[in-house]
């Protein structure tokens, strides 16, 4: 049987549309505080990415969140956590993928807890 490059293609186009749909229904079944949270999280994270590739060191990284508001106390805590946790991985990965890659195992996560 012999395959060819289009048809990869297309069935890889499949495979990320059918995988984007499941994650979107996944979500749905999260409370909207839930995937708020995950949302949130994924913001912080991508932000610290960004930071690290056009590099702020993470002290100054760390600074900013110390002088922003945040709406609810443990916010900022987390935040810096998300940052630490972020300029201690190795990855390269752009922001957004960042960002993408957090709020699928934010959700898968929180689907886990129930």
């Amino acid at each position: 049987m012999q395959i060819s490059m289009s048809s990869l293609a297309r069935w890889g186009a499949v495979t990320v549309l059918l995988a984007a749909v499941s994650l979107e229904v996944q979500a749905r079944a999260l409370t909207q505080n839930q995937q708020s949270v995950c949302r949130w999280g994924s913001d912080i994270a991508a932000g610290a990415q960004a930071s690290k590739l056009s590099g702020i060191t993470l002290y100054g990284a760390r600074k900013k969140l110390q002088v922003r508001k945040f709406p609810r106390p443990w916010m900022r805590m987390t935040a810096l956590g998300i940052t630490e946790q972020t300029y201690n991985s190795a990855s390269r990965l752009k922001p957004a993928a960042v960002k993408q890659t957090y709020y699928e195992q934010c959700v898968r996560h929180e689907l886990a807890q129930k």
